[in-house]
């Protein structure tokens, strides 16, 4: 830790720990360093950052400007998932203890679970689990996500694990 830190005050170098990537008014995605605020686009089929984000200084013009319309789509494609079987805690939000499951799958909008905890739909939940170093650009990147449960598929009899999906509403990465 204190060596990213000299880097940064004397070398001016960031580390970059990147946010989750986020939906600009344009409707490209974007992702934001942590550390140091810079932005870069994000590129959701390749689940990769591409180049930096460069903010134009407004035009100072008398004259007011038209606003154009911007017309949204009726069709919105599912967002991209990443598969993936990586451990995670999750629970009912402060409280209860926590429950061990799995991560089906991942994308901008939420995780896929497996766990043996079956909970009602829009229950608020907590949830620990490492971010995939695509997003996060660092390994060992541990996530606590606040979600809401908004899909629960039910289980045979016998099946020990339940399926269900949650909405990621908010999140901080630990240290």
């Amino acid at each position: 830790m204190p060596q990213k830190l000299l880097d940064v005050l004397l070398l001016g170098r960031c580390s970059h720990e990147f946010s989750w990537p986020r939906r600009a008014s344009d409707g490209q995605f974007y992702q934001v360093c942590l550390l140091c605020a810079a932005e870069y686009k994000y590129d959701w089929t390749t689940m990769r950052r591409t180049e930096r984000v460069a903010h134009e200084a407004p035009e100072s013009t008398s004259s007011p400007k038209r606003r154009q319309q911007v017309r949204k789509p009726t069709w919105v494609p599912r967002a991209r998932r990443i598969k993936m079987d990586a451990p995670v805690r999750y629970r009912v939000k402060n409280l209860g203890t926590w429950n061990e499951g799995t991560i089906a799958n991942l994308s901008q909008s939420g995780v896929l679970l497996l766990g043996p905890q079956r909970f009602p739909e829009n229950t608020l939940v907590e949830m620990v689990f490492e971010m995939p170093e695509e997003i996060s650009g660092q390994k060992n990147s541990k996530v606590l996500c606040q979600g809401r449960i908004i899909r629960m598929k039910n289980a045979h009899e016998e099946a020990q694990d339940h399926e269900f999906a949650a909405s990621i509403l908010d999140y901080k990465f630990i240290h």
